[in-house]
Order: structure tokens, then C-alpha cells, then sequence
């Protein structure tokens, strides 16, 4: 190991040098969406991922710890939305809240799940399974329909504990 590297065992003690270490990838940030009995529910995720082509399969995955598992693991279809650069309130509004929609553009969409304007994109989703992970469950969506924004505006990113936006290379532009 090279003088700037740290090795550490992922021990209890250790939970926060892991943390860390994992908010090394940067993501991409979402909201899934799901109607519930009381309304429509929201939480921002950075965890979600492409699966599979054939069937179309992505997956997210929810803290067991929060309030709002419970109601995604049972939710027969959520909708995930990819954030643009300029939806940041919306991230930091579904991080802390999963209600306050009646201050949104949202409307009913496929599946009846709510549907949030302005997102890069939307991929409407039937629950295909959901599978317990440690401290989160996995929670795996066979798309059903997508939403497409026509915007080639830069997505919401998050790494290192801190929003931003991808910013490309402009010598790797010129090649």
C-alpha cells in the first residue's frame, strides 16, 4: 500500500471511515414516488442502478431505518425520477420529507404512481422483488413505462456528501 492509502477492516468501530470510503462513487440523484393510503410518498435516492435490458430491470435501495421502508418494500409500483442539476430543492425536500406534494408540479402518472415535472427522466415500475440487504432492503422495479425529458441539461450528482454537477473534460470533448 502506497503512503496515501488507508486499509481498514469494515469493523463496527469502523462504520464511518466505510461510509466515507463509499461516498468515493459519485452518483446520480433520484426520487422514487409511490401512492399510498394516506397520499403520495417521495424519498430522495442515490442508490438506484440499471439491472437488466430483457426484462427492463433497475434497482433502488431504502434504509431499513427510515420511516418511509416500509411503505416502498409493500408498494405494488414506484416511480423513479432522475434529477437535473437545477432540482436540488427537490432533492433536499425528499431527504427530509416524504409528503409536501401539494407545494409541486406533479400529476397522477402511469400505474398511478405520482409523476414529479421537470425530471430528466421517469421510469414507471411494477415491483418485480424485494430483497432484504443488511441495513436496506433491495428493492428491484420491472419498468413498465418511461418518461423521457427532452432536456440535455446536466443531471443532479452526488459525491463525497455534496450535491454538484458533472463538469466534462474539454480536452476528452476534442477527441
Amino acid at each position: 500500500m502506497s503512503a496515501d492509502t488507508a486499509l481498514f477492516s469494515p469493523d463496527p468501530d469502523r462504520l464511518p471511515d466505510l461510509r466515507r470510503a463509499f461516498g468515493c462513487y459519485g452518483t446520480g440523484v433520484t426520487v422514487i414516488t409511490t401512492q399510498t393510503p394516506m397520499g403520495p410518498l417521495g424519498m430522495t435516492a442515490n442508490s438506484f442502478s440499471s439491472v437488466s435490458l430483457t426484462p427492463p430491470l433497475v434497482l433502488w435501495s431504502p434504509a431499513v431505518s427510515s420511516r418511509r421502508h416500509d411503505a416502498f418494500a409493500g408498494a405494488e409500483s414506484f416511480c423513479i425520477h432522475v434529477l437535473g442539476a437545477d432540482q436540488l430543492d427537490l432533492a433536499r425536500h425528499f431527504a427530509t420529507s416524504g409528503d409536501g406534494f401539494e407545494t409541486l408540479a406533479w400529476e397522477a402518472g402511469p400505474l398511478d404512481t405520482p409523476h414529479l415535472a421537470g425530471c430528466l427522466a421517469a421510469f414507471f415500475c411494477t415491483t418485480h422483488a424485494v430483497h432484504p440487504a443488511g441495513d436496506h432492503s433491495l428493492i428491484l422495479g420491472e419498468v413498465r413505462h418511461v418518461a423521457q425529458g427532452m432536456s440535455e441539461a446536466p443531471g443532479l450528482l452526488f459525491d463525497r456528501g455534496r450535491f454538484g454537477q458533472f463538469t466534462p473534460d474539454a480536452a476528452a470533448a476534442d477527441q
